[in-house]
């Protein structure tokens, strides 16, 4: 029996190299372009973006006044719907 699953074992990589490599779609292929530039930074700008400190400010005053707000009861999980999908703990 223990034969059976080691022989198993060593037959798993081979399951992977089924799957063929590369773009199942054009829209993936596209997306994976904008990816490959975005990485490899080809069509970055020569000149670079800086901020001064009164704009780093500005930003972080933004993001901790976001947290001042509520959250609106429909984000509520007690309130909202349940979905088809299960995996919920009701």
């Amino acid at each position: 029996m223990k034969a059976h699953y080691l022989v198993g074992l060593a037959l798993l990589p081979l399951s992977a190299l089924a799957i063929e490599p590369g773009p199942s779609s054009p829209q993936q292929a596209e997306t994976e372009n904008w990816l490959a530039l975005q990485i490899e930074g080809r069509a970055a700008s020569p000149t670079p973006q800086r901020t001064t400190p009164a704009e780093r400010e500005q930003a972080l005053q933004r993001w901790l006044d976001s947290n001042k707000h509520p959250i609106p009861e429909f984000f509520d999980q007690e309130v909202g719907g349940a979905s088809a999908g299960g995996g919920g703990s009701n």
